[in-house]
């Protein structure tokens, strides 16, 4: 893949390079991170690089800046408030690093496409991979919006999809004239690129969404002979009207955008696998949900054109509902055309049409302490107090009086789950008992693995899939794990512990799992 820095490969408008002092191939920096390919350089005359992380072991893309000092300034407050934010849907910054004739920052590595390469090799996405592109895009910003803080440079090049189809933001840069409005009209900008394949960039190009660094590469949005953009409807067809009013409202000046929380919720509710919907283009109008349930935020937020969509299509609900009614009842006109039966647009499975079911809390039904490498097998009671409701009582490993990674003694250590059956899922939260763990979250099938040292090694080598971003010294108490493949049912998880934190009194390394709660249909 072309593993961007900033978002996007180098013009050829671009400014030469500094080579003068340049780093090779080899080449340690830190004392920590080994220098192993040049990738790219990006339109900022930054040299992007794969390295490897020598004491972790981890690949990293390494970000370089000649020179550094106030020059890089920018770049590396960017960095380091990024670092600060951490969210499934965020590329992780691990370090930034200024020694005045350079400065550098090292980040997570995604092996992967960033959206413009996807969207140039195989073209427009279909509606629901571009709303569940925009959902991870939504629910990164909220994270970064929720701390006060502004991305301030969306685009197709800084939406990066990872080969297991992670969707990921990266680089952040903003230079104090972003905001979090323009973060939104990015969101728009990204839903119109992956539904058309353009970029409404524009005369007047919004700040740090749309302007400068590279972007004129893209194709600029379809237009009238007013100027005005095109919407994706009138670009191509088979795009949802509700889709396409909520990108268009997203472009609209004249329409105050929702916050990021709410519009991430939004497509969060219109993010659901396609074989599940039960009317296409329904848009918000859920048939699933409970009585009394409030009307989508979008509306109450300004989107003129969703509102309307969202009225007309309860409106349409609800005269087929007296029409149904009034069938069913039967009366006294029983000479009347049978009522028209329901779309086949609709899946139908033994005759009948199934209804998508609602994001709800799971039931689990098994939990088990996984522990591969440990002889006494002590640390595997009590994996049913995770399952208690309760967050006052949970299953706790013992104190290791070394360093973090369980004393040198363990890769790991985890708690399995079983679903029952096979389910959609959202998202799963830990509960821990204190802060400073690092944690990732695995896939696979039960297999045949009785709970022995044996067994447990064997179960840890079959559950190779990791979902979403593993968690490294995470500064909170929960862990949320939301990088499910929409498209894809999930039964058995790991929720797999690689490093322990200290304990308060600094007396070793401990952790407890309070409570593990899983969120799906």
């Amino acid at each position: 893949m072309t593993q961007v820095g900033e978002g996007q490969e180098a013009e050829e408008t671009s400014p030469a390079v500094v080579t003068f002092g340049a780093p090779s191939v080899g080449e340690l920096l830190a004392e920590r991170y080994e220098l192993v390919e040049h990738i790219n350089n990006d339109s900022a005359g930054r040299l992007v690089w794969r390295g490897v992380d020598v004491i972790l072991r981890r690949p990293v893309a390494v970000v370089l800046r000649y020179p550094g000092g106030d020059s890089a300034t920018e770049m590396l407050q960017a960095a380091v408030a990024a670092s600060r934010v951490i969210h499934p849907n965020l590329v992780g910054v691990y370090d930034a690093i200024d020694e005045d004739d350079r400065a550098y920052v090292v980040r997570e590595w995604v092996d992967g496409q960033s959206l413009r390469e996807m969207v140039a090799a195989d073209g427009p996405m279909d509606p629901a991979r571009a709303t569940a592109i925009g959902n991870a895009v939504a629910s990164a910003l909220a994270a970064v919006h929720a701390t006060g803080m502004v991305h301030g440079n969306l685009h197709p090049g800084t939406v990066m999809i990872s080969d297991d189809g992670r969707v990921v933001l990266a680089d952040a840069r903003t230079d104090g004239a972003d905001s979090q409005e323009s973060d939104l009209r990015a969101v728009g900008g990204v839903l119109y690129f992956a539904l058309t394949g353009h970029w409404p960039h524009g005369e007047a190009p919004l700040h740090g969404a749309t302007a400068g660094h590279g972007r004129a590469a893209l194709p600029d949005a379809v237009r009238d002979a007013s100027g005005a953009i095109a919407a994706p409807r009138q670009v191509r067809a088979g795009v949802p009207a509700y889709l396409d009013d909520l990108t268009m409202d997203l472009l609209d000046p004249e329409i105050a955008p929702p916050s990021s929380d709410v519009l991430a919720a939004e497509l969060s509710r219109l993010d659901i696998p396609a074989d599940e919907q039960f009317l296409e283009q329904a848009g918000p109008l859920r048939f699933t949900a409970d009585p009394g349930e409030e009307p989508s935020p979008l509306a109450a937020a300004g989107g003129r054109r969703v509102a309307l969509g969202i009225a007309g299509l309860l409106a349409v609900a609800l005269i087929g509902l007296l029409i149904g009614v009034n069938a069913l009842g039967g009366g006294d006109d029983g000479d009347k055309e049978p009522v028209a039966q329901p779309s086949s647009s609709a899946p139908a499975t033994g005759g009948s049409n199934e209804v998508a079911a609602p994001v709800r809390k799971l039931t689990i039904q098994d939990v088990r302490v996984i522990d591969p490498d440990s002889g006494d097998r002590a640390e595997v009671r009590d994996a049913e107090k995770v399952l208690d409701g309760s967050d006052d009582d949970g299953w706790e490993t013992q104190t290791y009086r070394n360093n973090g990674k369980f004393g040198g003694l363990k890769d790991g250590m985890g708690i399995w789950i079983d679903l029952g059956a096979p389910h959609t899922v959202k998202s799963l939260q830990a509960s821990l008992s204190s802060t400073g763990a690092s944690a990732e979250l695995r896939a696979g099938t039960k297999g045949e693995f009785p709970s022995t040292s044996k067994g447990d090694k064997d179960l840890v080598a079959a559950y190779p899939t990791v979902i979403g971003q593993p968690f490294e010294d995470h500064d909170g108490t929960t862990m949320t794990f939301n990088g499910f493949d929409p498209n894809q049912k999930y039964q058995y998880l790991l929720f797999w512990v690689t490093e322990l934190p200290k304990k308060d009194d600094g007396s070793g390394w401990k952790l407890g799992v309070q409570e593990i709660t899983v969120q799906g249909s």
